[in-house]
């Protein structure tokens, strides 16, 4: 691993109870990068996220970020990160325009930067008719977008990105997908956790596949599909292979045409 990356995670370990959530996983983030973490429910995706941001001690092995370790320079750490929980982690008795302006105040950012951003976002995202009313009258949908716009005001170095686009219809999802995209070119990584095969596919540079707390396979479409020995497959088919469900799957829909077949018999 090299000094020069973003994120650095070698060997962690994380268990709650008999539950191994994070079972020796590796990974690294380069400058520049969408970063894909993928699996299923349950893999283990949102906890490493949590271990990055230092909500979590690890168990054993590292994790360094920007160089910096989360367990003791979390503060440090969180002044170059932009957040987007699965849940959106937001005070619901503020309205949006409150929130913004709190978040600004923390991230001791310039008024007028701030002012020619919130337009821009608010547009982009058709959410300029909810700035002044409260988060709590919010759809689930229009509170991610809040989140989202809260956590790139001060362009950090690192969005962690957490299931971001759940409750976005597809245009928002699309414009969304660009920002991300829009970080990267201008110099910002992206950790993007997901469960949803078709975005990990269509953003991330590089993939790393979560089964059960470990890393089934890292690398770009085309190394994984050496991996899985599935040239020009989509990820849906390497991910079953990686992760050994292919034939499993293969039998449930064998049952089910069974089953279909013997109902049309009947």
């Amino acid at each position: 691993m090299s000094k020069n990356n973003i994120v650095e995670v070698t060997n962690a370990e994380k268990a709650f109870g008999d539950v191994r959530a994070i079972d020796g996983l590796s990974f690294d983030v380069k400058p520049g990068e969408i970063f894909g973490l993928l699996g299923p429910n349950g893999a283990g995706k949102t906890t490493m996220v949590k271990l990055i941001l230092g909500l979590l001690e690890l168990d054993a092995g590292e994790i360094t970020v920007f160089n910096l370790l989360p367990s003791t320079d979390e503060m440090a750490i969180k002044q170059d990160i932009g957040y987007v929980s699965e849940e959106p982690l937001i005070y619901k008795s503020m309205t949006p325009k409150e929130l913004f302006n709190f978040t600004s105040s923390i991230r001791k950012l310039k008024p007028e930067e701030v002012s020619i951003k919130l337009q821009r976002y608010l547009e982009s995202l058709e959410a300029e008719q909810y700035y002044e009313k409260l988060v709590a009258t919010l759809s689930r949908g229009n509170k991610q977008k809040m989140q989202i716009i809260a956590a790139l005001l001060h362009e950090p170095k690192l969005l962690i990105m957490d299931e971001p686009l759940t409750g976005l219809d597809a245009k928002s999802a699309r414009v969304v997908k660009e920002i991300l995209e829009l970080h990267a070119e201008n110099g910002g990584s992206v950790i993007l956790s997901t469960h949803i095969l078709e975005v990990a596919e269509e953003v991330c540079d590089r993939i790393c596949i979560i089964n059960k707390g470990k890393a089934v396979a890292t690398g770009t479409m085309d190394e994984l599909s050496k991996l899985a020995d599935k040239a020009g497959a989509d990820l849906e088919e390497i991910f079953l292979k990686l992760t050994q469900q292919d034939e499993s799957v293969n039998l449930i829909i064998k049952n089910l045409r069974k089953l279909t077949g013997n109902s049309n018999n009947m």
